[in-house]
């Protein structure tokens, strides 16, 4: 048996692979930029969730963050070496929180989780089995870790209690104690890698949205979508000819109902399941000029691929030899971590989607269900276990096709199915088949702690208050989506809300300034468009956990129940959206310090409290923070090239700038300084009286915005 002990501290270690010097001497700690430092335990492998993407981290931009210190003791995180193995400890303080570790859905707080991260479909259980186990926690002390190995790794998360504990639970007898707990207090936070070595980064803060910025900035920033990405989505019936398919958009515009992207599933495909990614000549004799006909009304065209090529297309020969000992639905598993694999795949992609106008990609079925996947005992030709590419499968694609597009100067948008980290400069959003409302938005949560982004996205409903529901929240998401593939459900399928749903999807269109200036703050400086309130300053929120009923057959050891706010978020620097869900009239709404206001009637409604609200069934509610400005696009029913005016809305009494973001919206150019920050600056004298200013930076010119006017919500 090997073992040893390798002591790691925030800048200091006993023993470790490869000493370094720093500004504070000679540590196994490499300082990679401001805030960020970096360590190799043991032999870490080649392959690890980083190293086959094409990133870069945005350096300057963390380094504009300033310095951070890490606080974390000397000697308080560990790592121990035993049976080819790796195990890491870090410390926690007693009312410490941890967040992220991966995407869930019905937790926000991970403290006294047990998890396995492990790509998968998520099957109702936050057991680590999820389409983005990414191995980053994030500290309410104002740190964070990433985990960089791209194995199956088992976390306690505030589970596993130690003889050598510093901070031991209380002993207690269960038979006279009404406090004994069946998980006691525990004061580590460990890891289990499946690996003789692993990379540690650090990040540090001092707030815990400083260390996600930092982490999304190591990741290379965050996506910049083309602005037509945060329009309104539709995926049509998946056997759909493009007759139905123009069909379709006519009725959108013959309705009046904003239409930006249409999605086709499998049937566009000659062959799917397995998939020849080539045209169906019966429902689609001219793919290249149905593309064009949508692409003339400003209607992007995105199509549904899984990874499993079929034997009947003229890829199968080619790419065969770059392929794992074991099919999918009897097609063959391209390795994707192969450069000649990478090559082919471009090359058919690009003849059959990218030259004939597709604007990018729906991939599903690169995460899992174990029998719909390789089993972990499957060969790849790279010589990369089965293990490490299911948890990296999904990357690799996103990586693929983003590169492809990239190489054509055009950004593009689509969905996944899986991801891990080192995937938050890809232009990518998550989604599943489950499909359970409130934990969709618990999810949205969740993606802010772990560079990734959700859509909530809407299949079906039981009812119309549901269906409602379901379209305004998910108008709130990085990705705004109806997707009809099994079912053919429609924006009016409810004719009693119809003109509710009109109006909710209008204002997703309406908010594509402010929507893409968030996105733009993403990819600059790391900050998530929709985040969790535990990273909004001044959100104070109890989580408490209460002893369980004690049940002889459902809970015989009386596990507390934990109660927490999980269905609230952040869209951007000022508004505040709290859903509603099917069967609720109201609910309450937890404000941060500071004033804040409704959203439609620019009228205060609290302060640092806890407020109940019954907004009616057409609205949801939502509130913008004191000083917020949030910029409008009239409403529209496409996302052109055009120049729009745009309404400045100004609530509350605060003083305040705002800085609205343009580019050309399609293509890379703004990473050459093609792009503009257009200041908007809203001044309050001492009697209240307010004044707007927009300047535009001396000779420049827009390329979305025309003229400017403001409406000041707030008497």
């Amino acid at each position: 048996m090997k073992k040893y002990w390798i002591f790691i501290s925030a800048l200091c270690i006993c023993a470790c692979s490869g000493k370094v010097s720093t500004d504070k001497g000679e540590t196994g700690w490499q300082k990679e930029t401001s805030g960020v430092w970096i360590m190799s335990v043991g032999t870490p492998e080649k392959v690890n969730l980083l190293s086959e993407l094409h990133i870069t981290p945005k350096v300057d931009a963390i380094q504009r963050m300033g310095e951070a210190d890490l606080p974390i003791s000397e000697q308080d995180i560990t790592a121990e070496l035993v049976d080819g193995k790796t195990y890491i400890r870090f410390p926690l303080e007693k009312d410490e929180k941890i967040f992220g570790l991966g995407l869930n859905f019905k937790t926000v707080e991970q403290r006294g989780r047990i998890m396995r991260l492990h790509v998968d479909h998520y099957g109702g259980t936050d057991d680590g089995r999820t389409h983005a186990p990414v191995p980053f926690f994030v500290s309410s002390r104002g740190y964070g870790a990433l985990i960089n190995s791209a194995r199956y790794i088992d976390v306690w998360c505030g589970t596993s209690v130690r003889k050598d504990s510093k901070n031991p639970p209380v002993v207690r007898d269960r038979n006279t104690d009404k406090q004994w707990a069946a998980q006691p207090y525990s004061d580590n936070l460990e890891f289990l890698v499946p690996a003789e070595g692993v990379e540690i980064v650090l990040f540090g803060g001092p707030t815990m949205l400083d260390v996600v910025r930092r982490f999304n900035l190591y990741n290379g920033g965050g996506v910049l979508p083309p602005k037509w990405g945060l329009g309104f989505w539709h995926r049509v019936p998946t056997l759909f000819s493009d007759k139905e398919v123009n069909e379709e958009v006519a009725e959108f515009e013959k309705r009046g109902f904003p239409l930006s992207v249409i999605g086709l599933e499998p049937g566009w495909m000659s062959r799917s399941y397995p998939c020849t990614y080539e045209w169906d000549a019966t429902r689609f004799p001219d793919p290249e000029g149905f593309v064009k006909g949508l692409n003339d009304k400003h209607i992007k065209t995105n199509v549904w691929i899984n990874p499993y090529v079929s034997p009947d297309g003229e890829l199968y020969e080619k790419i065969e030899p770059y392929t794992g000992s074991h099919t999918v639905w009897c097609g063959i598993v391209p390795d994707y971590s192969l450069p000649e694999t990478k090559k082919i795949m471009t090359d058919h992609f690009k003849k059959h989607q990218l030259d004939k106008g597709v604007s990018g990609y729906k991939m599903d079925e690169n995460d899992g269900f174990d029998s719909w996947l390789w089993p972990d005992v499957a060969k790849f030709p790279s010589g990369n276990s089965a293990e490490q590419l299911r948890q990296i499968y999904g990357s690799l694609m996103q990586d693929v096709t983003t590169q492809m597009y990239r190489s054509a100067n055009k950004r593009t948008y689509g969905l996944v199915r899986a991801a891990n980290a080192g995937t938050t400069s890809y232009p990518y959003v998550i989604y599943n088949d489950y499909y359970n409302h409130r934990d969709f938005i618990t999810a949205l949560i969740n993606s802010s702690f772990i560079g990734i982004l959700w859509t909530p996205e809407v299949r079906s409903s039981g009812n119309a208050e549901e269906w409602l529901r379901r379209m305004q929240t998910v108008c709130f998401s990085p990705l705004a989506m109806l997707n009809a593939w099994a079912d053919g459900t429609k924006p009016w399928s409810f004719p009693e809300v119809e003109k509710a749903v009109q109006e909710v999807a209008s204002l997703r269109t309406q908010l594509i300034p402010y929507l893409y200036t968030a996105f733009a703050d993403y990819a600059f400086y790391g900050t998530p468009p929709v985040r969790a309130m535990n990273l909004e300053p001044g959100y104070q929120a109890k989580t408490t956990d209460e002893q369980g009923e004690l049940d002889a057959t459902k809970n015989p050891y009386a596990m507390a129940v934990r109660r927490e706010v999980k269905d609230q978020f952040m869209v951007g620097p000022s508004l505040l959206v709290a859903p509603l869900f099917a069967g609720e009239e109201e609910r309450q709404v937890v404000l941060p310090q500071g004033k804040w206001y409704d959203f439609y009637t620019g009228k205060y409604v609290g302060e640092g409290e806890v407020i109940t609200v019954k907004p009616g069934l057409d609205k949801i509610p939502v509130y913008v923070k004191d000083g917020g400005i949030i910029p409008l696009w009239p409403k529209l029913t496409k996302v052109d090239t055009e120049k729009h005016p745009i309404e400045i809305r100004y609530y509350g009494k605060k003083p305040s700038i705002y800085e609205l973001y343009d580019d050309d919206g399609e293509t890379y150019d703004y990473e050459r300084g093609e792009y503009l920050r257009i200041s908007i600056e809203v001044k309050v004298d001492s009697e209240g009286k307010k004044k707007g200013e927009v300047r535009v930076p001396e000779g420049k010119s827009t390329w979305s915005y025309g003229d400017f006017s403001f409406k000041y919500m707030t008497e």
